[in-house]
């Protein structure tokens, strides 16, 4: 194996991710996994949910099945307490950190007259606070590994009128991961960290789809979280000295790795008519 190719994995790294226990967070999971990374999962769902998928242990073990070591933490990425025992438990169990994704996201698409400030707190405090929280305690431990990254799962920003409504409350925390990203790239550049953005194009097949954005109807125009997976592990195994400071998309950064054809990500199927995410203008672009 060249030294190129040693940098483009992940085997011996460690990910603290904020969720994960289910959709996009644990794809990402378990990509890093399959390299035989160890991967700290903070989460709440400890226990099952009517309506969704999956607990922390049932994602642990997928972890641990696909290669990796899992270390499930129960905690609330509101909570400073929960998240600096997350990163020390992590620290101890694997030795440092090298990466810190921030995933745990709240999503509430009420417009002003509508949404509650219960419900507004409870998206800066996760969204906002939450990805700036768990990144600053994950700071001293990146600065010591060799490639560390910082990852949050957020949009470009965009002041197009039409992006900041009808739920100004849910672009406010989304733009605010993507300000803490494109903010710590620069306070962290001399320190060789990296930190970046990374959103989809199209609609991911997810619970906040089915059940927030359209059900199965949305859920066909969908592709599969794979493809925010393949997009993060790219990022990741980037030099994290050069590769900074960026609010990417997740089909554009599989474009420039070489990837041409994207109907093995489409969750219906090769023929699915896609539909485009939220702060994005197109599918596919020329």
């Amino acid at each position: 194996m060249t030294s190129d190719e040693k940098s483009r994995d992940l085997s011996g790294k460690t990910m603290v991710i904020s969720g994960g226990s289910r959709g996009i967070g644990l794809a990402i999971a378990l990509r890093a996994a399959a390299d035989g990374a160890g991967v700290a999962l903070l989460a709440k769902t400890a226990e099952p949910h009517p309506k969704l998928e999956g607990t922390i242990y049932t994602a642990a073990q997928e972890i641990e099945d696909a290669g990796g070591s899992a270390l499930p933490i129960v905690g609330d990425v509101r909570n400073d307490e929960d998240i600096a025992s997350a990163v020390a438990q992590t620290v101890e169990r694997f030795g440092g950190v090298d990466i810190c994704v921030n995933n745990a996201s709240a999503i509430n698409l009420a417009g002003p007259d509508e949404i509650s400030m219960k419900a507004y707190d409870l998206m800066q405090d996760i969204n906002v606070r939450g990805s700036f929280a768990l990144s600053k305690a994950c700071l001293p431990h990146l600065r010591h590994s060799d490639n560390g990254h910082v990852l949050t799962l957020s949009p470009p920003i965009t002041l197009e009128p039409r992006w900041l409504a009808p739920h100004t409350g849910y672009t406010i925390a989304k733009y605010g991961m993507t300000l803490v990203a494109l903010g710590l790239a620069e306070e962290l550049r001399e320190d060789g960290v990296a930190s970046n953005a990374l959103w989809p194009r199209t609609l991911v097949a997810t619970a906040a789809v089915q059940n927030l954005l359209g059900g199965d109807a949305a859920m066909k125009m969908a592709r599969t979280p794979a493809v925010y997976a393949d997009a993060a592990y790219n990022v990741l195994t980037r030099d994290s000295r050069e590769f900074t400071g960026q609010a990417l998309l997740c089909e554009d950064v599989l474009k420039s790795a070489g990837v041409t054809d994207f109907t093995p990500y489409a969750a219906d199927g090769a023929g699915a008519d896609l539909g485009v995410d939220l702060f994005v203008d197109s599918v596919d672009p020329e």
